[in-house]
């Protein structure tokens, strides 16, 4: 039975829950800060924070990440997901904790045509993208020791409860309304399902595990094809149809190909990620149940 003390920061959002969820399963005495507790890009709060709860390891999940809006307020997505890590790590430093960041295939250009390994050189596309690499580095620099996860397209249950919900909460609720549904073929990611990351997360945290690693949902697929899976799972039949990145412009530049190789994990002997099958038919069981415990949110669909 573990007895190490863990802090969790984005302890609110759908990665968040799961690893208070898993971490306390596994025995750890965790506290928990949502974004409502401490403000991360005050140093001064961080320190505090962490000083009081001393703990050994520090997770942090939270995170800006409106990739879009990002391009227009570049300053309040660095001062996050950059200069924020920094306090954590100074403050981790001082107290001898150990700092597990997570950060995103974006910092990737997406023109390997494959499967990201950590050995690939990032080039990050735009101001989000840019500010999680500088989070990276933050890290690094100040911490010898520090555990930096590399995830893609996080989706769990949790998505019921936030505001900006997920991937799959979106279809849902775009079949809902019945009106027809465009979504990209031409960008490819490997979506994560938050219980199986913050999982592994836990085994590299128990492995000792420091420097950079991917955890991604271990299927490269087409944000198109997925929507499709997640349909079938579903049980639905919306009028879908595939667009490209040339007909869907956004703001930001995104990665056309950022799914990440978990193949670093899994030779420390850590179990390989569920099938995206798998994981969506355990999201909607776990939505379900969600649901019929009372529903979050007024347009959350039963499925």
């Amino acid at each position: 039975m573990q007895t190490d003390r863990v802090a969790i920061f984005g302890s609110g959002g759908q990665l968040g829950v799961e690893l208070k969820t898993e971490f306390t399963k596994r025995g750890y005495a965790v506290t928990s800060f949502e974004r409502a507790d401490v403000d991360i890009t005050n140093a001064a709060h961080v320190e505090r924070c962490i000083a009081q709860c001393d703990p050994a390891i520090v997770l942090n999940s939270a995170a800006y990440n409106q990739v879009d809006v990002a391009e227009k307020e570049p300053q309040a997505a660095y001062l996050v997901n950059g200069l924020a890590v920094r306090n954590l790590a100074l403050a981790c430093r001082q107290a001898d904790a150990k700092l597990v960041h997570f950060s995103t295939d974006y910092v990737f250009d997406g023109l390997a045509g494959r499967a990201y390994t950590e050995q690939d050189t990032p080039r990050p596309l735009g101001a989000y993208a840019v500010s999680k690499l500088a989070g990276e580095y933050y890290a690094r620099a100040y911490l010898d020791q520090a555990l930096i996860i590399r995830t893609s397209g996080v989706y769990g249950p949790g998505g019921l409860h936030t505001a900006r919900g997920n991937f799959v909460e979106l279809m849902l609720r775009l079949a809902a309304n019945g009106q027809p549904i465009k979504v990209v073929e031409d960008h490819v990611a490997s979506p994560t399902y938050a219980p199986a990351l913050a999982a592994r997360t836990a085994d590299l945290v128990e492995r000792g595990a420091q420097g950079v690693f991917h955890i991604g949902g271990g299927v490269p697929i087409s944000w198109f094809e997925w929507a499709v899976k997640i349909f079938a799972a579903a049980g639905l039949q919306p009028p879908l149809k595939p667009t490209n990145e040339r007909e869907f412009r956004t703001a930001a530049r995104r990665p056309k190909y950022s799914a990440l190789s978990n193949a670093k994990m899994e030779t420390l002997g850590i179990d390989p990620m569920p099938t995206l099958d798998q994981a969506i038919g355990l999201y909607l069981l776990a939505r379900n149940r969600k649901l019929a415990a009372g529903t979050p949110r007024e347009a959350a669909p039963q499925v």
